[in-house]
């Protein structure tokens, strides 16, 4: 039982980490401003452009409430990942965190909630393309794809093509190399920021107060029902720490990249939803196609503005799409190197320094997702798992400020030990308003990580050799 215990509870020692992280597998290839890009593309995406029709008409107006609280939250739990970034800089983001600090079992347990929050955020946001690419090809050629060739069989189809469509154009990036695809998501990114301001812009200009009237129709409990939801467009906080080792200079860049994205993010989103929901009343929102894009032809009368926020959510969702499945593959990656899963997911390609497999594997599945799963119940399943991995950081932090004081750290948590437990506390709140089924969902992946750990990465796991620790 002793042993038994000790193998639960062995940790990796963050000198070993770093030094594996020095090896050179994968190349140090970027700065702090693609590393932002890649944060902010990760996390802007289906949320402004399709979530505000599922949640405004829970919540009314006081949604924009909804998006603050979300990201409060996540902001306390930003503030635990930049000083866990700066202090250990390596792939695998609260992977190799907790496995640092809370041993190998709490590191498997967190692997699979990265799955699940990056494998499922993709599909989530791949399924809201679509919407925007019928609206797309409507406004320009007059043409739209077939209901049933662009839904999930819950919503009425057989299939969402462009969803599938969509993850394997980003599979042929990632092949790549993550230097092409960091790139092309800087360009994406920077232009649908242009996109959501101009929506913004044009958006106020059809400001009616009375629209905002009735704020809170629903009360705070319509304000907290859709927390849960919203919270998965925060997954890119996680997203910047799972190229720990791909950028340059990473105890600098990280935690400045973390602290930047999450400030960027919760002003667009702030700045988006309340322009929306005083140019159009709520009403409007429940089952509207493409709602930003809606929102500007009818303000205008107009079909140019709908298709410049159609243009930009194509870009947009598919530069999310991207950057998630990038996180995806690293996180397997530091888990295949320790023998957590097979070692097919380290593998690398000498050519292309990518793991060229790890990425077919995951694009794979994460596709049957998208053209089979709605969008509501991925984003639910997306939030529960960055909240508990948000939630497991924090406490993975109180534990290394003690067995590890004298870590260097390039950023330190503020308000320390108040933030951490803040951040648990929030994380466990927002969980309590997801739907029991959600809750269940998860509890059932959980155990199979568990079932796993004892079936396979027990045995296989690098530390369980005596040599290595």
């Amino acid at each position: 039982m002793a042993g038994l215990i000790a193998d639960l509870l062995r940790r990796k020692p963050v000198t070993q980490m770093v030094a594996e992280s020095g090896s050179g597998e994968l190349a140090r290839s970027f700065g702090l401003f693609p590393l932002v890009m890649l944060g902010i593309g990760a996390t802007i995406g289906t949320g402004v452009y399709f979530l505000l029709t599922e949640t405004v008409p829970q919540a009314g107006p006081a949604v924009v409430w909804s998006f603050l609280i979300a990201g409060a939250v996540a902001g306390i739990s930003a503030l635990c990942y930049a000083e866990f970034a700066g202090a250990v800089p390596i792939a695998g983001s609260s992977y190799s965190y907790i496995y640092a600090t809370l041993g190998e079992l709490a590191a498997m347990i967190v692997g699979a909630c990265l799955l699940l929050e990056y494998g499922v955020s993709a599909a989530a946001v791949a399924v809201g393309w679509s919407q925007y690419l019928n609206q797309l090809l409507d406004n320009v050629f007059g043409f739209r794809i077939p209901e049933q060739l662009a839904n999930a069989p819950e919503a009425g189809g057989i299939i969402n093509l462009p969803a599938v469509l969509l993850i394997a154009l980003c599979a042929l990036l990632l092949i790549r190399g993550a230097t092409e695809s960091v790139r092309a998501n800087a360009i994406m990114t920077t232009l649908k920021l242009g996109v959501l301001g101009l929506f913004i812009l044009i958006g106020a200009t059809g400001w009616n107060s009375d629209n905002l009237a009735q704020f809170a129709p629903f009360g705070f409990s319509g304000v907290i029902s859709v927390v849960g939801a919203i919270f998965f467009t925060f997954v890119g906080l996680d997203a910047v720490s799972t190229a720990g080792e791909e950028v340059r200079n990473p105890r600098r860049n990280l935690p400045l990249a973390v602290l930047i994205t999450l400030l960027a993010v919760t002003a667009t989103y702030i700045a988006v939803a309340i322009v929306a929901v005083a140019a159009q009343p709520v009403e409007r929102f429940e089952g509207q196609k493409a709602g930003l894009a809606a929102i500007l032809q009818d303000l205008t009368h107009a079909s140019w503005p709908g298709t410049l926020i159609a243009a930009g959510a194509v870009l947009s969702i598919f530069s999310a799409t991207l950057v998630t499945l990038y996180g995806q593959t690293r996180v397997l990656y530091a888990m295949g190197r320790d023998g957590l899963v097979p070692p097919i997911f380290h593998r690398v390609d000498p050519r292309t320094r990518t793991p060229i497999h790890n990425t077919l594997i995951v694009t794979a599945s994460v596709a049957l997702l998208a053209g089979l799963l709605p969008i509501t119940f991925l984003a639910e399943l997306t939030s529960i798992g960055t909240l508990v991995a948000f939630s497991i950081v924090a406490i993975g932090l109180i534990v290394l400020r003690r067995t590890a004081p004298e870590l260097p750290r390039s950023f330190r948590v503020p308000g320390y030990p108040v933030t951490p437990v803040l951040s648990v506390v929030g994380c466990g709140w927002i969980i309590l308003t997801l739907k029991s089924i959600t809750i269940w969902a998860f509890l059932v992946w959980a155990a199979l990580a568990v079932v796993v750990y004892f079936a396979y990465s027990r045995k296989h796991s690098r530390l369980a050799d005596s040599r290595v620790g």
